[in-house]
């Protein structure tokens, strides 16, 4: 239950306000203290993220959408900012450093897509590859798991497709990757997230801090990574 309240960036006071309910008995359920919910509770749980996202326009079950159209694993997470964000904010919320390309990067991205580098090669087409880039090509291709047998900036370069930002997680970039993303003018950051996990986590905080100044809600500083 806390994973999908994630997912759909809902907290629990605002749930159990469409539910009808305490926000205890959320919390109770997602902590283990109250056994696990019957089929009715769940069917009211799933109908009230669906309610609440069709409130926000159906962003989240668009993006999902989008996801599970391919079979791929490849793809670890896919979002859409709910607002533009600067690239320098962007890089600060995933423990990033800009390794070159600096002078672009106070423009803003619209998205982000984490992609398993190895399991893309693995399973890719070239149809695939294009979903990659979600509703915009304005965004940040997160690439994890990268192998120094091949470059994601590789991939990158030959598509005629083009990312606004270039991240590599875990594996520095090569002198070839620096050299491919000053060719294409691409910001590519360096992310010292500790592992995919905690990635993946930051970037869904920074999009429920978007996703509550949308709403006309206080912003919040951008969350760093603890290890």
């Amino acid at each position: 239950m806390r994973k999908w309240r994630g997912l759909f960036a809902v907290s629990q006071m605002r749930l159990s306000e469409k539910m009808a309910l305490s926000p205890s008995v959320i919390s109770d359920y997602e902590s283990g203290r109250r056994k696990s919910p019957g089929t009715r509770f769940v069917r009211r749980f799933v109908r009230s993220l669906l309610s609440i996202d069709e409130e926000r326009g159906w962003r989240f079950t668009r993006e999902l959408a989008r996801l599970t159209s391919s079979p791929s694993t490849a793809i670890e997470d896919l979002r859409e900012f709910p607002l533009p964000i600067p690239i320098q904010h962007f890089c600060k919320a995933i423990s990033g450093e800009i390794v070159t390309c600096a002078e672009e990067a106070n423009r803003d991205i619209y998205g982000y897509t984490v992609v398993d580098c190895t399991k893309a090669v693995e399973t890719f087409s070239g149809r695939e590859f294009h979903q990659i880039f979600g509703a915009t090509t304005e965004r940040a291709l997160i690439f994890t798991n990268i192998t120094r047998e091949l470059s994601p900036m590789l991939a990158v370069r030959i598509s005629t497709l083009k990312p606004r930002v270039v991240v590599f997680h875990g594996t520095p970039p090569d002198d070839l990757a620096v050299k491919m993303a000053q060719y294409e003018g691409t910001p590519l950051i360096y992310s010292k997230a500790p592992n995919v996990e905690h990635l993946v986590r930051s970037l869904r905080r920074l999009y429920r801090i978007m996703l509550r100044r949308k709403l006309g809600k206080p912003m919040q500083p951008p969350p760093k990574i603890s290890a």
